[in-house]
């Protein structure tokens, strides 16, 4: 029979890996953004799972907190690391953006500013809330994990539309469902039902979005569509 000392043990191991996965996930967009340096322009590639990221990271560090939540320093560490790294991606995307992208970056990166100020303070200072201060924070860490799980599924009738992938980022989504996989056995060892929940789901939606991203993973590229229209324009100047 497994002793508690003993799962905890396993608990930690499973833990440590889980860090390393999600290290991978903060780190898998980075071919994305070397892209983007290489042509100068952020083109269709969206900022969102980004911005999501960020405001997920910083939610998850205060669940992680001592007097939240104990045993799960690993927690924080993982997503403390993560909002210096989305920061980075964040700061490329306002270099190589449009006026309106950078607008609509500041103005939502402001906007996740001003909620997690709120979030803490009430946390902090209301009594109701200080009381129930474990479940609240569980859950919007719950609601804003899904969304940073879903998020590369925001251009997904774009991906539709053009019958291609190209602007699906891959690694992240394959980083999406080992990430979500490893935290739902964290979860098990000693259950916690607000990492399950969240990373159950997780779990299923990088499943699904590796599923679309392989659907159309042969598809048009934007450099084809570029040169179709060369071929074009050079048969109507033959006319």
């Amino acid at each position: 029979m497994v002793t508690a000392r003993q799962i905890d043990h396993i608990r930690t191991g499973v833990g440590f890996v889980g860090n390393v996965i999600s290290f991978g996930l903060f780190l898998s967009p980075a071919p994305t953004f070397w892209k983007i340096h290489k042509k100068g322009a952020v083109e269709d590639f969206s900022p969102n799972p980004y911005l999501a990221t960020i405001l997920n990271c910083v939610l998850w560090v205060y669940y992680g907190l001592p007097f939240v939540h104990p045993h799960d320093t690993l927690v924080i560490t993982i997503n403390g690391v993560g909002i210096g790294i989305e920061l980075i991606y964040v700061c490329i995307f306002l270099i190589y953006a449009t006026k309106k992208g950078r607008c609509y970056v500041l103005s939502v990166f402001a906007g996740e500013a001003v909620f997690y100020a709120a979030v803490v303070l009430l946390l902090t200072l209301e009594p109701n809330c200080i009381a129930n201060r474990s479940m609240i924070i569980g859950i919007l860490c719950d609601i804003f994990n899904i969304l940073m799980y879903a998020m590369p599924l925001d251009n997904l009738y774009q991906v539709y539309k053009s019958k291609s992938s190209y602007f699906m980022p891959k690694y992240l989504l394959l980083f999406n469902a080992l990430n979500g996989g490893c935290w739902l056995a964290f979860a098990l060892l000693r259950f916690d039902i607000y990492l399950l929940v969240s990373n159950g789901l997780g779990f299923v939606l990088g499943l699904i979005q590796i599923g679309v991203w392989w659907w159309y993973r042969n598809g048009p590229k934007p450099e084809d569509k570029i040169d179709d229209e060369a071929v074009k324009a050079k048969e109507l100047s033959m006319v």
